[in-house]
């Protein structure tokens, strides 16, 4: 391909200057550890300055890593104009959307997820289908589906043929067209489409499901009639065929519903066996080379994001190069100066492209484009030696074993591996309803390889980072797809618990990774996992272990105080110089990052508050609670972030006036903050010790929030059991501190 016609450059980041103050910080880090050495071999081996160095020896650990990560940053710039010649050849896309409780996750928000992606540009909307899996099994969401598939028949040929940027019904609708777009005849339309629009909403926010099932008079709900969310059969419905469309290459894509089939003897492994069922359903019924899957919180907001990722699939010479193409996560509706610091626009900006440097971003678990065949846990040099097998022949058999006693699914998984598929799904997808079920049926997986070798990965609740982890262990490389409007927009947790909850569960996943049998030293030393790739994956590993010794530093002041003891260095050593330049240096440095994202001092100020609460909240729960699983006595459960109830009543504008403030509940997530909160302000109370308290007033500031929260009422205010549990700590701790 000529360079004129080129479809993806990778561009490198320039990165001197910030290279040189990762090396100067890391000196610092050094001096102090040097420091630290000299001081306890002058006799100053007390407990508080042992403690210390063992903290300071992983804060430098941990700042290698990140500089790892950050060493070599670079972006891909996608050319989709440049794929006018080749729009017959381009593949078909399969979309996954997963949705898991109706309660937090409604139904409508599902609904926007599903317009937005019927509406995409993509030449030929017969190679385009849609696969929902409802692990709640609610006829209310199969009932907003169906009516969503009814909708789309106005709502897709009025995106397309007036070229609309947002193609989420609830975002589009927030604000009037500009005055010069909207002629007599847009307006119009666009007010009919709206009304329509509302009167979807109305349907889909007054059903429920006792009403469906009780009128339910054409049998469309009889399947969910005796079914419990754990508890009932597979349940697939074809909500919208597109190859019975009337007009050839017009009308919207396949729209399919999932539920698999539950029971409580067996183990379904969360997203990731929704997922492989996905995989499968969609394997028996169009089998597209490359799945896209999207959470039901996500919307399109670049119609045109299926051809960027075609850049990058197709725009290298070797396929090596891009197995995945990950798009980050963007959010819509923010709040302002992210007060929860999950916004997560530096590790956006900086970590993420450093990534795209190395092996490639991370499989984030959603905006994300595979090529079916690397889930199916294809390495790079595989051949495609299957494609003259026939049934009873050893290869055969061998994919049997791997992918199970569906034919149909078979004989598509050989396609796969051989590359023999056709341009555009041919078969009648309505005539594999059976099929379908029987692949998503519990125990389909009974001696297969799904979930080991081939699928999502199970064995942790971040089966997003482990599935990725497996493929670049296999010699795959991945791609940063990054557009411009974002291609892609979600919402995020708007407050305390909710975000507190992600965070513990995003952890408890990764550090079930590190200590179990993938970790990504050992993908290093047996597997085809690039050294630097496996150190960028311990990056995020650490998060649980950086809690005990953010803790332990956390508490070194009072400890000291109370002991009669000081862990800072003396300045006759230069200790504390050193100490002090450290702290400056590592605050301008994080500072300076903000402000060249674009982001305001109060936003670096949140981001960094929030690292020290999530450290010794979330975290230090997870590290637990991972430590007690490990053992045997205890077991990680999955925990569903509730989502914000704006992003699906029709106005993104309408949150409640106190969003951003910090609400609690009785979760044993903040106990602990709490218990370092009050020993801060005790420490306070007591009195001024030597240069400590600098040290005491900025935790003060940190830990803010929650010094509110101990006068605060109501959801503002922190519950008495919690302030009970924190005080018993606090007591416990000071009687500590009494020894000799």
């Amino acid at each position: 391909m000529s360079s004129a016609m080129k479809l993806q450059e990778r561009v490198i980041v320039p990165r001197t200057a910030w290279k040189l103050a990762d090396i100067f910080i890391l000196c610092l880090l050094f001096a102090l550890l040097s420091c630290r050495v000299l001081s306890l071999g002058e006799g100053g081996a007390g407990a508080a300055s042992v403690a210390a160095l063992v903290c300071e020896a992983w804060f430098t650990f941990v700042w290698i890593l990140n500089m790892n990560i950050r060493w070599n940053p670079v972006r891909f710039h996608t050319y989709p104009e440049n794929l006018s010649q080749r729009m017959d050849g381009l593949p078909a896309v399969d979309m996954l959307v997963t949705t898991a409780d109706p309660e937090l996750e409604p139904p409508l928000m599902t609904v926007n997820t599903v317009l937005s992606l019927l509406a995409m540009d993509y030449p030929d909307v017969d190679k385009l289908a849609c696969y929902v899996s409802d692990d709640g099994c609610s006829p209310v969401t199969c009932y907003a589906l169906h009516e969503a598939a009814r909708f789309a028949g106005l709502w897709v040929p009025f995106c397309k043929r007036h070229g609309v940027g947002v193609r989420a019904p609830f975002m589009y609708f927030a604000s009037r067209p500009e005055p010069e777009l909207a002629g007599d005849n847009f307006s119009d339309e666009w007010t009919f489409i709206k009304s329509e629009y509302d009167k979807l909403v109305s349907r889909i926010e007054s059903a429920d499901e006792g009403s469906l099932l009780r009128d339910d008079d054409a049998g469309e709900f009889t399947e969910f009639m005796e079914a419990k969310r754990g508890d009932h059969p597979g349940i697939v419905k074809v909500l919208w065929d597109n190859s019975k469309s009337s007009r050839t290459g017009e009308g919207f894509p396949n729209l399919v519903y999932v539920s698999r089939e539950k029971s409580r003897k067996h183990d379904h492994h969360y997203k990731a066996g929704a997922m492989n069922v996905l995989a499968r359903v969609s394997a028996v019924m169009t089998n597209a080379p490359i799945i896209l899957n999207v959470d039901c919180d996500m919307f399109v907001n670049n119609s045109q994001v299926v051809l960027h990722a075609m850049c990058l699939l197709l725009g290298f010479d070797d396929e090596t190069c891009s197995g995945f193409v990950q798009v980050p996560q963007r959010f819509y509706g923010k709040l302002k100066d992210d007060p929860f610091g999950n916004q997560m626009e530096v590790l956006r900006e900086k970590l993420f492209g450093g990534l795209a440097g190395l092996q490639g971003i991370y499989y984030l678990g959603m905006g994300c484009f595979h090529r079916r065949k690397i889930i199916y846990g294809v390495a790079p040099s595989s051949s495609a030696a299957i494609k003259h097998e026939r049934e009873g022949s050893r290869s055969y058999e061998d994919l049997r074993t791997k992918f199970g006693a569906s034919v149909e699914l078979v004989e598509s998984a050989r396609n796969i591996y051989s590359g023999e598929i056709p341009p555009s799904p041919m078969i009648d997808i309505s005539s594999r309803i059976q099929v379908a079920k029987q692949v998503s049926s519990c125990n389909y997986e009974t001696d297969t390889h799904w979930g080991q070798e081939i699928g999502w990965s199970y064995g942790s609740m971040a089966e997003d980072i482990l599935t990725g982890q497996r493929i670049h262990s296999s010699g795959w490389k991945s791609t940063l797809l990054d557009t411009n409007p974002p291609a892609f927009l979600g919402c995020a947790p708007t407050g305390g618990p909710a975000s507190l909850t992600q965070y513990k569960r995003w952890a408890t996943g990764l550090l079930e990774i590190l200590l179990g049998q993938n970790s990504p030293i050992m993908a290093t030393v047996f597997k085809r996992l690039q050294f630097r790739q496996s150190l960028a994956y311990l990056v995020f590993y650490v998060w649980s272990m950086r809690a005990p010794f953010e803790l332990c530093y956390a508490l070194l002041g009072p400890f000291c105080l109370f002991r009669n003891q000081s862990f800072l260095l003396k300045a006759s050593n230069h200790g504390f110089s050193i100490q002090l330049a450290l702290f400056l240096s590592y605050n301008i440095y994080n500072f300076v990052e903000y402000m060249e994202c674009g982001l305001s001092a109060r936003t670096w100020w949140n981001n960094m508050r929030m690292q020290r609460i999530v450290s010794i909240s979330s975290w230090l729960l997870d590290f637990l609670s991972v430590v007690l699983k490990t053992i045997g006595l205890s077991k990680t459960v999955f925990e569903v972030t509730r989502k914000d109830k704006s992003t699906s009543d029709g106005d993104p504008s309408t949150h409640e006036t106190d969003l951003g403030w910090f609400t609690f509940d009785s979760s044993p997530v903040f106990i602990l903050v709490t218990t370092v909160a009050i020993l801060n302000i005790a420490t306070i109370a007591i009195g001024v010790w030597r240069h400590a308290i600098m040290c005491f007033g900025w935790m003060i500031l940190y830990f803010w929030p929650f010094i509110k929260g101990l006068v605060g009422r109501g959801r503002y205010g922190i519950p008495w059991n919690v302030k009970l549990k924190a005080w018993v700590i606090v007591v416990a701790f000071l009687y500590f501190c009494r020894g000799d």
